[in-house]
């Protein structure tokens, strides 16, 4: 809290870029969404600019200023950065704990970006995004929290107002209007502040093992439960729940194990899943993991028999209530308006 104060007081002084520069991040501690998110912005801006993700890599064991490579592992970037690099290939993702320094870092390659987007930097403010993106929890709202440790909060509610544009995240796909309003209402949001709801779209499961099992057609979900296959469901997340529902829906769960949020996999845990794995019954059976867990899976050494069963659930996020143009349009403007400059 003081820390904002002195920022806002202009004792400690934010350093603003000329390149169009995008943060989305959260005000509460974990689960909020903030990949997919970045990676629905990565989706939409890829084809017409240079793109970069940058984020602090969270517990990579390397230092400084790291520029990720094909060949990039967990250790050297974290696993939500390795991620998005495998997804997209194509685009610069770099970490640096310094988030200024990383910025003038990726200014400086031969191929630099026409836009950086910031992952998980609202409270970063030594650097001033030209938009600021937070994101809300529906299940966990800013306006039922308290500041830690007492609750989830990193910083007052009322902070909300640094925001340009507020996504409300995870929320039932079938979200009334009614309830969207009292969402509003309760909020208090500034009138400037664009306001948006969106929810998960989760795909057909994938072998987390490329090579080992080839992917299940789009009836998948339909196939497992026709099958009666038996399902370990197991998570290195902030907030299983609404994964566990979603399954719910198409299959049953027999078991689940459920470790913390970046939990890194280690032989123990994979003596404990097999255990557990070995004890659900059916002729055909399967680990479901999220697509967050598969990088920190893959880093490890797995007996084929146990490779063969684990599949992942990739997820995409969607707009309700028909947001997803004028999201983009927002974007899009301030993009426009801050390369001019």
């Amino acid at each position: 809290m003081i820390r904002n104060l002195l920022f806002d007081l202009h004792v400690l002084r934010s350093t603003s870029f000329c390149q169009p520069i995008i943060s989305i991040g959260n005000i509460t501690v974990g689960g909020t969404g903030k990949t997919p998110h970045v990676e629905m912005l990565v989706r939409f801006l890829r084809h017409d600019y240079n793109l970069a993700v940058l984020s602090r890599g969270y517990k990579r064991k390397s230092a400084g200023f790291v520029l990720a490579t094909g060949h990039s592992r967990i250790s050297d970037i974290g696993d939500e950065s390795l991620q998005i690099k495998m997804k997209f290939p194509d685009i610069h993702v770099a970490v640096d704990n310094s988030r200024v320094h990383g910025v003038k870092k990726l200014m400086e390659i031969k191929s630099k970006p026409d836009v950086i987007i910031l992952d998980d930097a609202y409270q970063h403010r030594y650097i001033k995004p030209g938009l600021s993106v937070l994101l809300i929890d529906y299940n966990r709202p800013v306006y039922q929290d308290v500041l830690l440790p007492a609750g989830n909060l990193r910083e007052p509610a009322g902070n909300c107002r640094r925001a340009d544009i507020i996504i409300i995240t995870k929320c039932p796909a079938n979200l009334s209007p009614g309830d969207r309003k009292r969402f509003i209402e309760e909020l208090h949001h500034e009138k400037s502040q664009h306001l948006y709801f969106t929810t998960y779209d989760y795909g057909q499961p994938l072998a987390v093992f490329p090579g080992r099992k080839k992917h299940f057609q789009a009836s998948s979900f339909r196939h497992l439960r026709k099958s009666h296959a038996g399902i370990l469901l197991v998570t290195g997340i902030a907030e299983p729940k609404p994964i566990l529902q979603f399954l719910g829906e198409f299959l049953h769960v027999h078991d689940f194990i459920f470790f913390p949020d970046h939990h890194q996999f280690n032989e123990r845990d994979l003596q404990s899943i097999s255990r557990r794995f070995q004890s659900v019954p059916g002729a055909k059976k399967y680990i479901l993991v999220t697509e967050k867990d598969v990088m920190r899976l893959r880093d490890l050494e797995i007996d084929d028999y146990l490779k063969k069963a684990f599949l992942y659930i990739p997820v995409e996020v969607k707009f309700l209530a028909k947001g997803e143009k004028p999201f983009y349009k927002r974007i899009i403007k301030y993009i426009h308006q801050a390369s001019k400059k």
